[in-house]
């Protein structure tokens, strides 16, 4: 059975073993790609993807699909063949932030039809703390053979969106104050998707940047309200609701969406309702 997440050691194992795998670097934060930190240190052999230029399209500017609009195919074709990704070989990704940028990669790659994709648990710092070295060598553009291949993974429009809030369970993956519309440090318009349930990425990891275990993750779903229903994630940008859409596979949620225009989608037509509070509205 595909696993979603791979420990350094299993990293290290196919490292050593010269098994023929892609490492992508998506280390990323609201400010931007951590383009200095992958230049101060990455693990050997990886090259840097950027969220905001290599896995979005449009970036910075206006438009209805958000603040991270899913590239085009031939776009992201292009990256992934210059960073060594081909098919049938396996895919590692990995970030700083408790996998929640690297499940941008992840869910991309899955999306476009290449499932051999796996997030670092724990990410760079784990790979560090275990005392693996670090490169500050920039490998040379690889020769990948990935075709994109749009659908592999649910995708849902803002309609679709409204009706999973409505009829399903729609998670909302930010902090509780952008939830709650108390506090908006992105976004022009504060507050949440009526319906939606409030439930960080942050609470789905530990404090060394480590998924949960299976039943830690799943607990926390159904305490959120998973019944089995379907379930789907956004976030701001649908960045790190990709990280909830990991989680809920890693507890055993197979099929859930990702809205991915998120909230930066969801307010740019002013005829979408906004919820503020605490509770779902």
């Amino acid at each position: 059975m595909m696993t979603h997440t791979l420990a350094v050691e299993h990293l290290r194992a196919l490292l050593d073993a010269k098994t023929p795998v892609a490492v992508l670097d998506v280390r990323w934060t609201l400010a931007g790609p951590e383009r200095r930190a992958y230049a101060e240190g990455h693990i050997p052999g990886a090259h840097f993807v950027s969220v905001d230029d290599d896995l979005s399209a449009l970036h910075g500017h206006h438009s209805i699909h958000g603040r991270h609009p899913l590239p085009d195919a031939a776009d992201l074709q292009q990256v992934m063949r210059r960073c060594g990704v081909s098919t049938g070989h396996p895919v590692v990704v990995y970030d700083a932030q408790g996998g929640t940028s690297a499940a941008r990669a992840w869910w991309l790659l899955r999306y476009f039809g290449h499932d051999d994709v796996r997030v670092l648990d724990g990410g760079f710092p784990a790979w560090v703390a275990d005392g693996e070295p670090v490169s500050t060598e920039t490998p040379r553009p690889g020769h990948g053979d990935f075709v994109a291949r749009p659908g592999g993974m649910r995708l849902l429009d803002s309609e679709a969106a409204a009706t999973f809030a409505r009829e399903g369970l729609l998670l909302d993956a930010r902090a509780p104050e952008r939830y709650a519309g108390e506090h908006e440090p992105v976004d022009p318009v504060a507050g949440h998707v009526p319906g939606a349930v409030n439930l960080p990425a942050t609470e789905l990891v530990d404090d060394d940047g480590r998924l949960l275990p299976h039943d830690q993750l799943l607990s926390r779903f159904e305490k959120a309200g998973y019944d089995g229903r379907e379930v789907a994630a956004y976030c701001g940008s649908g960045v790190n609701a990709a990280a909830t859409v990991l989680a809920l596979e890693v507890a055993g949620v197979h099929g859930a969406a990702l809205y991915a225009d998120s909230w930066s989608g969801w307010i740019t037509d002013p005829h979408r309702p906004v919820a503020t509070g605490p509770e779902p509205g």
